[in-house]
């Protein structure tokens, strides 16, 4: 069943409007443009949608840009895939993220390519297996945040993809003392009284390319047809697919109502905190697709915003 399909019926049961709710906050809005890079210059730059529509756009002089580290935004090659965060509808590129990619899963087995580790990771029963290259230059920066690169540990790094091979550069967050099987407790049950619940968003290439969403991890197990549903160590509601989910940055104070496309069951794994502003309660309470990311003001190379969620 489509989501739209399902989001129509939750609605009608439980008394919803159709139309989803506004964001409460009105703030000049950034738009997330994803694509393939036709063409870059140190002041425009061409960019093909998922839809195969050329975009556009100028390249702001004080825009930065990555692809594994800090780079020029011209220096970005043709071909490659891009993330970019817009302003003025969409016409003005101030920040470029360049074949950016981010895994998360649970470790099945480490091994070595000269001075180079790989590590397998399972990344849930949705997303498959992944096998990642940490090269020895960005060994120390994993391990620091890693102390544990055995399997049955969690881990989360952001790189670069390219050309089918995924290579950790920066670690997304610290790794969680404890097993994948062992995921903190959460509090007294969620009781229907809080409108809105604070924790940390996260962000996952796991969505289709340009796609606006996110995956939460408390949902139905028959529902999502995700046997690892419904683990998270924060006292989160059990929502279904298709539900509308208010998505709000504390930090930038941007907010959406996002449709749930997907199951979040290795972001409730990680209860963790998100300190790129102030710090937020532990848990991961959301996965947002890259471009829902980068328009609620999120930084992807940072990985995480202090966040609240509710009922759209």
């Amino acid at each position: 069943m489509g989501v739209e399909r399902r989001h129509a019926l939750a609605s009608k049961a439980l008394g919803r409007s159709l139309v989803p709710p506004q964001p409460e906050e009105e703030i000049p809005a950034l738009t997330a443009v994803v694509g393939e890079i036709l063409d870059v210059s140190p002041h425009l730059i061409i960019v093909e949608n998922p839809e195969g529509v050329e975009e556009r756009l100028v390249i702001a002089p004080w825009a930065t840009a990555w692809r594994g580290s800090v780079v020029a935004p011209a220096d970005l090659p043709a071909g490659g895939r891009v993330v970019i965060r817009a302003r003025q509808s969409g016409r003005v590129a101030d920040r470029l993220w360049g074949d950016v990619t981010r895994v998360t899963g649970v470790i099945l087995s480490m091994g070595r390519d000269g001075r180079d580790r790989t590590v397998e990771l399972d990344c849930g029963p949705h997303r498959g297996t992944r096998e990642v290259v940490i090269p020895y230059g960005a060994s120390g920066r994993i391990a620091v945040r890693h102390p544990q690169l055995e399997p049955g540990y969690l881990f989360d790094a952001i790189g670069t993809r390219v050309e089918g091979v995924t290579t950790a550069c920066l670690p997304a967050t610290s790794q969680p003392p404890y097993r994948a099987t062992a995921v903190p407790p959460p509090p007294p049950a969620y009781n229907g009284v809080q409108s809105r619940i604070s924790g940390a968003a996260a962000w996952s290439d796991a969505f289709d390319e340009g796609e606006a969403g996110a995956a939460y991890p408390m949902l139905e197990r028959a529902d999502s047809q995700c046997d690892d549903a419904g683990v998270s160590c924060t006292g989160l509601p059990y929502l279904s697919l298709g539900s509308m989910l208010y998505v709000g940055n504390v930090c930038e104070s941007r907010a959406a109502v996002l449709p749930i496309v997907a199951c979040g069951c290795m972001a409730g794994r990680f209860c963790d905190r998100c300190v790129e502003c102030g710090t937020s309660p532990r848990g991961r309470i959301a996965e947002l697709s890259p471009a829902s990311f980068v328009e609620l003001g999120g930084d992807l190379t940072n990985g995480c915003f202090n966040a609240r969620v509710g009922l759209g």
